[in-house]
């Protein structure tokens, strides 16, 4: 089965208990992380989690029926969740699929995974899309209008009540990463005492109160420092990343999302564009143009399709080493802005 990141529920629950294994995939992995837990929040008993790396199911591609058949210590329920990374995960589906065609895998664990820089049209996704017992879903990097109706239903489910403007704004602060605009919404709602039961307005004044990222302090003058090859300015950009205590997970985030952004810029770009007005007609926001308009400069074809699964792993790298995520993510900066700084 396939379906879209609007459609993916309505898809899963049309599908019951019949869908055993759930491929996300597409451009947006904040958004399809985030449909992954929705789905997972869902389950009538998730049980036990079993995080496989995409790097784990390539060198040994029959883990993952294993752990679909296997039980925990206590006999308890789980589920599985991959992070992979292109088609890492082809093979180790493929083997899902023969066994369960042949009976071998019978009321497996649900399966999940979140398929960075992999598209509807993969190989492994092809494996799945005539299949009843799973789901392949896209997911294409989300707009401001749709973000904000999403920062909107975030806060209804949770009591707080907010006008555009505030939406808009707190999807402009988490750089259209829902996870990020999700962990602002409940802050909000934490910090007004608000719930289903006793609903709150939110206004700015109580959004700035919880120290939503503004221009001075958020991500995205260290990611065009990175993008844009600024190299004089990384270092005291990299200096303010560790005097705020930015999140080094967010900062990738940011990144991921501009790299995103950047790849579907950037075949649409031909020789000759305006480019404050190609960026215009495409719905760049028009303080972001010039460093935009930069890093497509910098950034194209072949070069795009190396960063974005390369920050896929960086992010990976980062929530398996938190000890030392600042320092693995300032020297993949520096790294990346050498890159850049060569390339116009």
């Amino acid at each position: 089965m396939k379906a879209t990141q609007r459609d993916y529920a309505q898809a899963a629950k049309r599908a019951g208990e019949r869908c055993r294994l759930f491929f996300f995939c597409g451009q947006d992995e904040a958004g399809a992380s985030a449909a992954i837990a929705k789905l997972i929040a869902e389950l009538p008993d998730a049980g036990e989690r079993v995080d496989i790396s995409g790097a784990d199911l390539k060198s040994d591609p029959s883990r993952l029926v294993d752990e679909a058949r296997s039980t925990s210590l206590f006999g308890d329920s789980r589920h599985i969740l991959a992070r992979v990374s292109g088609e890492e995960a082809h093979d180790a589906m493929a083997s899902w699929c023969e066994l369960v065609d042949r009976g071998e895998v019978t009321d497996g664990w649900p399966i999940f995974i979140v398929a960075t820089s992999a598209t509807d049209k993969s190989r492994s996704a092809k494996l799945l899309l005539k299949r009843e017992d799973a789901l392949v879903a896209i997911f294409y990097p989300p707009d401001l209008r749709s973000v904000t109706a999403d920062v909107r239903a975030m806060a209804d489910a949770v009591g707080l009540r907010l006008d555009g403007s505030l939406a808009e704004t707190i999807a402009r602060a988490a750089n259209l990463d829902v996870r990020l605009a999700q962990s602002e919404v409940d802050k909000l709602a934490l910090y007004l005492d608000a719930s289903l039961q006793t609903p709150k307005r939110a206004d700015l004044s109580a959004f700035n109160d919880i120290g939503a990222s503004a221009e001075e302090d958020g991500f995205m003058p260290l990611v065009n420092a990175a993008l844009s090859g600024e190299l004089s300015k990384l270092p005291g950009e990299l200096t303010r990343m560790r005097e705020v205590s930015l999140n080094p997970v967010g900062v990738a985030l940011a990144l991921e999302r501009r790299a995103a952004q950047l790849a579907v810029l950037s075949p649409k770009l031909r020789r000759g564009d305006d480019m404050k007005q190609f960026l215009k007609m495409n719905g760049v926001f028009f303080k972001e143009h010039r460093e935009v308009g930069d890093q497509l400069m910098r950034w194209n074809g072949g070069r795009l399709e190396r960063l974005v699964p390369r920050l896929a792993d960086l992010h990976r790298s980062l929530l398996a080493n938190s000890q030392t995520a600042e320092l693995l993510l300032a020297r993949e900066l520096t790294q990346i802005a050498r890159y850049a700084a060569a390339r116009r």
